[in-house]
């Protein structure tokens, strides 16, 4: 639902009017807050990763981590092959629009599609949607599923988080909304092709008890 929203602002607005309107309203906290909730996409996702290794479950981390490598480096093909002008280098020359621009930031120039944070954001929440996910597929004798609510809850707290990730490169104007649609659509898709392919070599497969117990 969420993509065919920005598809359809996308379709409907031209690149540099869409990218203004959706940096009309710039505050102090909000610039501090994107400035460094941006930089989770930078390492702190990476460590989170590595928090399974601390209940032994090894396989975990390695699904992050092929996850990460496989959707980063297609991400980067792409990136060098298209070669696409960031936001601060095509408003150079648009005399009627200035471009908001947050203090202390780094800006790039080149390389804008697609957006590897946008990517590492949805790739990291979507391989914790799908651990979580498998992890309470059980389900209680009133056929409920196991910890209903506090499950939805985390999906969608998941979803909030990576799309603050996402729209906070649209904010800071180091990416255009198309980068990080594309990014997000190969945060997104990664996962869950990687899980579906190699889901019994990452996770431990189901015994025949425990299928009994989910049918029952």
């Amino acid at each position: 639902m969420l993509l065919v929203v920005v598809f359809g602002l996308l379709f409907t607005y031209p690149k540099l009017e869409l990218h203004m309107m959706l940096n009309s309203y710039h505050s102090a906290i909000q610039d501090v807050f994107f400035k460094y909730y941006s930089m989770l996409a930078e390492g702190p996702l990476y460590a989170l990763g590595l928090l399974p290794l601390i209940w032994k479950k090894i396989k975990i981390t390695v699904f992050y981590a092929i996850c990460e490598l496989s959707g980063g480096a297609f991400l980067q093909i792409l990136k060098h092959t298209f070669s696409f002008e960031r936001p601060v280098s095509a408003f150079e020359n648009c005399q009627d629009m200035m471009l908001p621009l947050v203090q202390g930031v780094d800006m790039h120039h080149s390389n804008s599609f697609p957006s590897g944070h946008a990517s590492t954001f949805f790739m990291f929440c979507t391989c914790s949607v799908i651990i979580l996910a498998y992890y309470n597929r059980k389900k209680n004798a009133d056929g409920k599923c196991h910890k209903c609510t506090l499950v939805y809850v985390s999906l969608l707290s998941l979803l909030v988080f990576a799309v603050l990730g996402a729209y906070s490169r649209v904010y800071l104007s180091q990416h255009f909304l198309l980068d990080v649609f594309v990014g997000s659509i190969i945060g997104f898709l990664t996962p869950l092709l990687i899980f579906y392919f190699g889901r019994n070599k990452f996770i431990k497969p189901q015994t025949k008890d425990e299928n009994e117990e989910i049918v029952a």
